[in-house]
């Protein structure tokens, strides 16, 4: 029997859907081996019409790291690994986080000294309208920079921090503008309005106008692609080459997503 599984490129600027497998099922080596090679070759990929259980986000996760609890604490849960993301409420109080505002372009957690390298997030509601995640390729944005840009900033460092002071490590934590992947070799933007603050040894002017013009290059369309989502879309993605934002939504649709996370295993360079 074949195991290949069935990989099918957006024809974006990145992301692949791996169709016809169910995820409540263990994967064979070889299947995990395929997975791994399409998101190192997309940045993202997806399954659809999945009916997974939170051990099964879990396992699911673990073919590729070790899973671990979210830094930014919830209330107590069955399966602690999973992280909520949500705008419901009960009893007044959220059950998730992000709310329905807009998220703008980030990587996973790169407010720490050894940030995000994989995420997983599977829809259990999702609204009427809005909630879209864009995903920005900052491997070919980087490459389609001008030589000049690519010389200024191949060296510089930037801060990374949350917005929420306690979710911070008490030191100051900066990572390379230009990130390298471990496994590919390549090269990507590392800076995304939503974490980065600033560049390390500059004035405050001259950092904010080095940012704004990296900002708006990966935010040009021909780098970034949006996943509609579905119930039951499962979606898996690298965060070292991507940047991610979540499009808003009207506050009184209901979104429901459950997010795995894995962290605390790599410091970028």
């Amino acid at each position: 029997m074949s195991t290949a599984l069935n990989v099918v490129p957006t024809g974006g600027a990145l992301g692949a859907q791996i169709a016809d497998i169910d995820l409540t099922q263990p994967l064979l080596p070889d299947q995990v081996g395929q997975v791994r090679t399409a998101l190192l070759d997309y940045g993202v990929v997806f399954f659809r019409n999945q009916r997974i259980s939170e051990p099964d986000q879990v396992r699911f996760t673990s073919y590729f790291g070790q899973p671990v609890e979210h830094v930014r604490k919830q209330r107590e849960r069955p399966v602690p690994e999973i992280f909520i993301i949500s705008n419901l409420k009960e009893d007044g109080e959220p059950i998730g986080a992000l709310g329905h505002g807009e998220v703008s372009f980030h990587s996973d957690l790169s407010y720490l000294r050894q940030p995000g390298t994989l995420s997983v997030l599977y829809a259990v509601e999702i609204p009427q309208e809005g909630g879209q995640t864009q995903w920005c390729n900052c491997t070919a944005a980087y490459a389609d920079l001008d030589s000049d840009i690519k010389e200024q900033i191949k060296d510089l460092r930037a801060v990374h921090r949350h917005y929420v002071e306690e979710q911070n490590p008490p030191e100051m934590i900066h990572h390379p503008v230009v990130r390298t992947h471990p496994e590919t070799g390549r090269k990507s933007l590392y800076v995304g309005p939503h974490l980065t603050k600033h560049i390390v040894g500059m004035k405050s002017g001259e950092s904010a106008e080095l940012l704004a013009l990296l900002y708006a290059h990966l935010e040009q369309p021909r780098f970034i692609w949006t996943h509609e989502w579905q119930v039951g879309d499962l979606v898996l993605w690298d965060n070292r080459p991507t940047m991610h934002r979540r499009l808003p939504f009207p506050a009184h649709q209901r979104r429901l997503m459950k997010r795995t996370q894995i962290f605390n295993d790599e410091i970028p360079f």
